[in-house]
């Protein structure tokens, strides 16, 4: 539940467990460029992005939208583009576990573990999330080299070490993130998940190393609740540190806790919601110094989102992506962006929220810091 919200109200959650929401009509805005030039760094995608998952509120078409649309505006050329190759057994069994990995290969999940994935298990499914988490680390990769990366794809962030969840089936940056460490390119990362669901995935991957948590410090921040809604640790010890801004009142129901959650009333709006996001953000980095950041922008914090119950506009989304460049450009840290959940009523809008990603990232890093 929110914070001082008493308790959930069944009637708005759709039949999945995530909260619904009417359709309210916005103007639509994608920020074009005169001319095609180079950006400077790479996207990755391939056309087997595509999950093969039949009629699905997961609009798994998205993602070649999403490649034709950055070239047709102009975004992007055919050779900012990459194509990855999948993650290998071995990547992927750095997070998960031996049992877990077999009975994807094989195709013996029970019929629990295939209802909790919330997806139809296929062979060519278990290629599409392998060939994603290929995408993660080759994203992970470039932005090393290049300071910013992004691939049009990923951030299946409900998967857990031994079961899939809420769409998920294996979490490609955890992968990642696990493949850059053996491959000693980075010691520390962090994850800062802006998607409207929490990542419970990734903190259960990532355990919290203390305990004890006070509240998030608020200064600069405005006040949105009695009770503080987020909350850091006190110290943290870890490899990975990470951040989670959600709506408390949604899926899932548990969340286990990142090193920083801010637990989002319903209908946040974009000014709100940018506060929060610069609070979170500075308070962690203050924490932590990482090597790599993981973006994960998910496109469901958006008003007209059918699983999402926050208030943000297309102009508030891409403020929110260009605040997270500039501070990861501030602070001189590389950072690997994945596009997560998106499922606005309109599927053109969550393909122009995952293009205006691009934008933002085009427009702060084809700046000198």
């Amino acid at each position: 539940m929110a914070p001082g919200s008493g308790e959930i109200n069944m009637k708005n959650i759709a039949p999945h467990g995530r909260t619904a929401r009417k359709c309210v009509p916005a103007k639509r805005v994608l920020w074009r460029f005169a001319a095609t030039a180079m950006l400077p760094f790479k996207l990755v995608y391939s056309d087997d992005y595509y999950l093969p998952i039949g009629t699905h509120v997961f609009p798994a078409e998205k993602y070649s939208r999403v490649h034709h649309k950055l070239i047709e505006t102009g975004t992007a050329e055919a050779s900012d583009f990459v194509t990855p190759r999948p993650a290998t057994d071995q990547d992927v069994l750095r997070v998960h576990t031996p049992q877990y990995v077999h009975k994807l290969k094989t195709g013996t999940l029970s019929a629990k573990e295939e209802l909790e994935m919330e997806v139809p298990y296929s062979p060519e499914l278990v290629r599409a999330f392998w060939l994603a988490a290929g995408g993660s680390i080759l994203a992970a990769d470039h932005a090393l080299d290049q300071g910013v990366a992004i691939s049009i794809g990923g951030g299946f962030h409900h998967a857990f070490p031994g079961h899939g969840e809420g769409f998920c089936m294996i979490h490609d940056v955890a992968i990642a993130i696990r493949r850059m460490q053996y491959d000693k390119k980075i010691n520390r990362a962090m994850t800062l998940d802006c998607d409207v669901h929490q990542g419970n995935g990734t903190a259960a991957i990532f355990p919290s190393v203390r305990n004890r948590r006070a509240p998030l410090p608020s200064t600069g921040a405005p006040t949105l609740n009695p009770v503080p809604p987020a909350e850091a640790l006190n110290t943290h010890d870890g490899e990975v540190f990470t951040i989670s801004l959600h709506q408390e009142n949604n899926y899932p129901m548990w969340k286990p806790p990142s090193a920083i959650d801010v637990n989002l009333p319903d209908e946040i709006g974009d000014d709100e919601y940018l506060g929060w996001l610069d609070n979170a953000f500075s308070a962690g980095l203050s924490m932590f110094t990482p090597d790599l950041l993981c973006y994960i922008a998910g496109a469901d914090p958006y008003r007209e989102d059918q699983l999402g119950g926050l208030s943000l506009t297309l102009e508030g989304l891409k403020r929110r992506d260009e605040l997270v460049f500039k501070m990861a450009q501030a602070h001189n840290i590389p950072v690997m962006v994945t596009l997560a959940g998106g499922y606005a009523r309109r599927l053109e809008d969550t393909v122009t929220i995952h293009c205006n990603t691009v934008v933002a990232a085009k427009e702060v890093f084809s700046k000198p810091a």
